[in-house]
């Protein structure tokens, strides 16, 4: 799918809620990008939906190159829940864009973390917290207990915060202004 400055929010910063979305910053004159654009299309389309694909042409959409920082191109983005997750510039090996994929496609510790609470029931009122879209309440609970908890729940209360601020992205104003709470609690 191609994505122009006004589709770009729905096609690939919204959708990417749902799924990953890898971003092919390409230009039509550019002689890597007709060799990187295959072997994307290819190692995509073995993941059989876990990741999509969208292409952006940087002359027809200069504004968008330049919102996401492209400097060279081909230029490859891999947005998950609305922000750039990692990302490469230049032709890359079949091997090398499988293990980027790869990457995208499997959880986050913090997600891990998460899921494996909410299988296992522990940290109700922080998850709960979080289901009712209050990250900040959901850390105020973490934070309140670190102080006086001994040295593994200590740990295990940094691991929880730490994911939180994953879920949220690292831009995101509660994590900003928690982690610096975490950061002065801890040490």
């Amino acid at each position: 799918m191609d994505a122009t400055e006004q589709t770009f929010a729905a096609d690939v910063v919204e959708r990417s809620s749902d799924v990953p979305v890898v971003v092919d910053f390409w230009a039509d004159w550019c002689g890597p990008c007709r060799m990187l654009t295959p072997v994307l299309e290819r190692e995509i389309a073995a993941r059989d939906g876990q990741v999509e694909l969208v292409k952006v042409d940087v002359d027809a959409n200069p504004a968008l190159a330049n919102e996401y920082g492209v400097r060279g191109i081909p230029a490859v983005k891999a947005f998950r829940n609305g922000r750039v997750v990692n990302e490469f510039v230049g032709v890359q090996s079949p091997q090398s864009v499988a293990v980027f994929l790869d990457a995208l496609t499997q959880a986050t510790e913090g997600e891990e973390l998460l899921a494996s609470l909410r299988e296992g029931g522990a940290e109700a009122e922080v998850l709960a917290a979080l289901d009712a879209g209050d990250p900040a309440g959901a850390l105020e609970l973490v934070l309140g207990e670190i102080t006086d908890a001994v040295a593994e729940r200590r740990d295990e209360l940094r691991r929880l915060a730490l994911a939180i601020f994953d879920a949220l992205g690292p831009e995101d104003p509660v994590t900003q202004a928690y982690r610096r709470r975490l950061a002065t609690l801890l040490f």
